[in-house]
């Protein structure tokens, strides 16, 4: 046994027989260049001396993406826990008392031919890892932890990382060259863009540092090589080359126009290729499941590609309700839509048992403002109230009603917190609006009440004001007689 350790973890195989022991096991995926990372990866050694049953094991993301694939890791921290040799259990991002709740849940039973006694133990480790992560906390400012899951990039950076984004239809970043790769991944993706025919253009990072850290943040992708499709990430090596294989990459570059090097960019599956009759029913009953459907992969709420989750951003924006299907989860689905629909790739939008197309066409819609005309004329859309409406009704929710940045519990912006302080002071009790979660309640309050910047109090309906004029009423003693009359 590990004995209370932690383990680098150096290959698949290596993972694969620990696993094979049944024993309970977790794998941290970090970074060197993540703060967050490196404050976890203490929690994570204190709690590998409190569990000496478990196999705890560092994966550098980056230096393994074969794994870090395996286990669809795109940010970090990212933790998998493993029991009886399946993953039971991930945990995303910089959440100590999590991870210790989780270690404690996959490596603290005991078992029954076993003296009682590293129960206790276990509960005790609990306490003293839970005081550590305390004390880490406090330290580091937990905050500040959480923005330093993504780091802040610079709007030069950004600008630059897009602009190379952006340079070609299809842009690999890689480590070396197309004529020289400086490792297997990047010469595996070369070859199956050699092999699908695109031309595409490439960049080293290894010639260039601030582009190689800077991309991980700015795209929250950990590992290299990175492939883009219209500036749309479609992921790393493992992704390519099962998209390859699939025969789905073909169909992206031909949706997206991209031109193959023998310059046909063009092939289709015939329509009507004989799909046997109760497939097509199911086909037909599934689009026409839902006024909006959405034939996607992954779900709303976590989409498995970028162009799945561009067309999901773009129905919450115009705050549609839409069905949705996995075609991940279901192989006759996703083979027989592309023949029914004579259409080769995913996502898919349908409205009113209509096909409308996949990511480009729906973004292109949207700008032209085509894609509200289509909804509203085919779908009643609860257009959410109009927006004076909306704002009336939110600002009336509660008597004391607080529009901040962020939550009473973790406000955003030091001007909301003083007022939250404030109120709590006083012992009144409000209601509040986050203006960052929703930028048409932001912009439309402003000019709904006629004033500029947040926070903004409300008393039954009625502006009191910003942070000055509450904290002045708090300071001449008149907040809460002003706030319960």
């Amino acid at each position: 046994m590990g004995g209370g350790s932690v383990t680098e973890l150096k290959s698949k195989e290596e993972l694969d027989n620990v696993l094979q022991s049944g024993a309970p096991v977790i794998l941290h995926f970090w970074a060197s260049w993540c703060d967050a990372s490196k404050h976890m990866d203490q929690v994570f050694s204190h709690l590998s001396t409190d569990f000496p049953n478990a196999h705890f094991f560092r994966v550098e993301a980056e230096e393994q993406p074969g794994i870090s694939e395996a286990y669809s890791v795109s940010v970090i921290p990212y933790f998998v826990f493993f029991k009886d040799g399946r993953s039971v259990d991930k945990l995303v991002g910089a959440d100590p008392s999590s991870l210790a709740n989780k270690v404690a849940k996959v490596a603290g039973s005991v078992n029954p031919e076993e003296p009682a006694a590293p129960a206790s133990l276990g509960m005790a480790a609990g306490a003293t890892v839970l005081e550590a992560v305390k004390e880490l906390a406090q330290e580091n400012g937990s905050s500040q932890l959480n923005k330093q899951v993504q780091p802040s990039l610079g709007d030069a950076l950004k600008k630059r990382l897009q602009q190379l984004i952006d340079s070609h239809p299809v842009m690999l970043f890689m480590k070396g060259s197309p004529e020289e790769p400086k490792c297997g991944f990047s010469r595996q993706v070369v070859d199956i863009l050699k092999d699908e025919k695109v031309t595409f253009g490439s960049f080293d990072i290894l010639s260039d540092n601030e582009v190689r850290e800077g991309l991980k943040k700015f795209c929250n992708w950990p590992t290299f090589p990175q492939l883009y499709c219209k500036g749309e990430l479609l992921g790393g090596c493992d992704i390519a080359i099962a998209m390859h294989k699939s025969g789905e990459l073909k169909d992206i570059f031909r949706d997206h126009g991209i031109e193959t090097v023998d310059g046909s960019g063009k092939s289709g599956i015939s329509g009507s290729t004989g799909l046997s009759t109760t497939v097509a029913s199911r086909m037909e009953s599934l689009i026409n499941s839902s006024p909006v459907m959405l034939f996607m992969k992954g779900k709303p709420e976590e989409p498995k590609c970028g162009f799945s989750g561009k067309v999901v951003e773009i129905l919450q924006q115009e705050k549609v309700d839409f069905g949705s299907f996995d075609i991940l989860t279901d192989e006759e689905v996703r083979q027989g839509l592309k023949v029914y629909s004579n259409w080769s790739s995913y996502p898919q939008l349908y409205i009113k048992g209509e096909l409308i197309g996949g990511s480009d066409i729906v973004l292109e819609m949207q700008k032209s403002g085509e894609l509200k005309k289509v909804l509203a004329e085919k779908v009643v859309i609860n257009q959410k109230e109009n927006l004076e409406d909306r704002l009336k009704n939110i600002i009336k929710s509660s008597p004391v009603m607080l529009f901040m940045k962020g939550t009473p519990d973790a406000p955003r912006c030091g001007f909301s917190s003083k007022v939250v302080n404030a109120l709590k002071e006083e012992g009144v009790s409000f209601g509040s609006f986050d203006i960052l979660s929703d930028e048409e309640v932001r912009q439309g309050l402003k000019v709904f009440s006629n004033w500029p910047t947040f926070p903004q109090l409300y008393y039954k309906g009625e502006l009191i004001g910003g942070c000055d004029i509450v904290l002045e009423l708090r300071n001449n003693g008149e907040l809460k007689s002003t706030l319960s009359e």
